[in-house]
């Protein structure tokens, strides 16, 4: 999920504190989740980490977990949501939560397109799949994760379409994206992984 082609992403760490525009400078390792983000952003993350306020500032923030544990639940939260905004869209084959996709600085689901012939033609079908890590998050990361995946079955790239669709899904969706890289970030950080 590149932070490319975003002109109204303000997301913030602290109240009135707003971010510009993501820039794609170097970011420090630990901060992986959250390159492209400016420096004084940066910073004041880092201020957090060292202040070991990170956990806590994202724990009042996000108090509660959701409920999606199991691929038939899932199924059921990406079709109402697929119901509600996306209803002419392409169907889904297959929507799952998947052990198998690794948490990358620009990954944390996927939706694919997969070929197979039937009766001699070539059909397309979509499966979305997010990160099994994510069945014990705050409901607005889940939310946040399904709506990108979504906005894909519209707009393939990364653009400006893409990203208006995804907030006329999740209104806060820039936020939530950012909140959900700092979370990853925290996580890391942790002697364990552990959850929220």
């Amino acid at each position: 999920m590149p932070n490319r082609s975003r002109p109204e992403s303000r997301p913030s760490v602290t109240p009135g504190v707003t971010a510009l525009v993501p820039h794609h400078r170097s970011t420090p390792p630990h901060l992986k989740y959250l390159s492209g983000y400016p420096a004084h952003l940066l910073q004041q993350v880092q201020g957090l980490i060292d202040d070991g306020k990170l956990g806590d500032m994202l724990a009042r923030r996000y108090p509660d977990q959701h409920e999606v544990r199991t691929d038939k639940a899932l199924y059921d939260y990406v079709m109402d949501l697929k119901q509600r905004y996306l209803r002419s869209s392409e169907p889904l084959s297959k929507i799952a939560f998947d052990s198998k996709i690794k948490i990358i600085a620009h990954a944390l689901g996927t939706h694919t397109m997969v070929s197979r012939v039937q009766g001699g033609k070539l059909k397309a079908k979509r499966e979305i799949r997010i990160a099994s890590l994510f069945k014990e998050t705050p409901p607005e990361f889940l939310e946040m994760i399904v709506v990108h995946e979504l906005a894909h079955l519209k707009e393939r790239e990364h653009n400006k379409a893409f990203y208006s669709l995804c907030t006329h899904m999740a209104p806060q969706y820039h936020q939530h994206e950012f909140d959900l890289r700092l979370w990853l970030v925290w996580r890391e950080l942790q002697p364990q992984s552990v959850g929220l």
